[in-house]
């Protein structure tokens, strides 16, 4: 969240999401071509852009134009709700196993962790801002529902890399309007490098395992 709120002070939201999306998709999409088949993922290519669709296109976009108005530390400890929304999803769909105390006690204490390590710097100068980031919660939530329910048994790195590619071709004509009129510093390409590497392709590609671990 620290580097999304270095990028858009510079560029467009949507001029973020591309170079992310299209930064990730150009490592993970040779390694998943090397790795596997993607005929089977491109097989459900439905469900793969719906996930496209809520992990990455849709809360991408309004996270980053959040952060023009909302501080990285209040982003980052609002989002760290996810987990709670996504044990909700499972209670109403009927896919919680195992949810007791415990685990409502662990859940709250991951909660508490973030906001120790993220800091108190909780300035908003928008209330709209609040409600993307709220909108992004329950997106960051259905994504993994639809990875296990929907993707199941397809090569991860193959659903992760063709999500991008998907994302990153519909962001490309948007990112085209709102191209900035003067070159980014070095700060802002490489926090897009940096979201891109780091916290896209490795990201999610440990995002899969975790997933499919669970």
């Amino acid at each position: 969240y620290f580097f999304i709120r270095i990028a858009v002070a510079e560029m467009s939201p949507a001029v973020l999401v591309l170079g992310r999306a299209s930064t990730g998709a150009a490592i993970l999409l040779p390694v998943a071509l090397l790795q596997s088949d993607l005929r089977p993922v491109l097989a459900r290519w439905r469900w793969v852009a719906a996930f496209a669709a809520v992990e990455m296109a849709v809360p991408w976009i309004l996270l980053g134009s959040a952060e023009q108005h909302i501080s990285s530390s209040l982003a980052g400890l609002l989002i760290a709700g996810v987990p709670l929304v996504g044990t909700l999803i499972a209670l109403v769909t009927g896919a919680a196993h195992d949810l007791d105390r415990t685990s409502l006690l662990g859940l709250l204490a991951g909660l508490a962790g973030v906001a120790a390590i993220v800091g108190a710097d909780f300035e908003a100068a928008d209330a709209t801002a609040l409600l993307s980031v709220a909108v992004v919660v329950v997106c960051y939530a259905l994504g993994p529902a639809i990875l296990v329910r929907r993707l199941a048994g397809l090569p991860p790195v193959g659903v992760m890399a063709v999500s991008l590619a998907i994302t990153a071709v519909v962001y490309l004509p948007i990112a085209a309007v709102a191209w900035p009129a003067a070159a980014p510093s070095a700060n802002a390409l490489a926090s897009i490098a940096i979201l891109g590497v780091v916290c896209t392709a490795a990201a999610f590609v440990m995002f899969a395992a975790l997933i499919a671990e669970i």
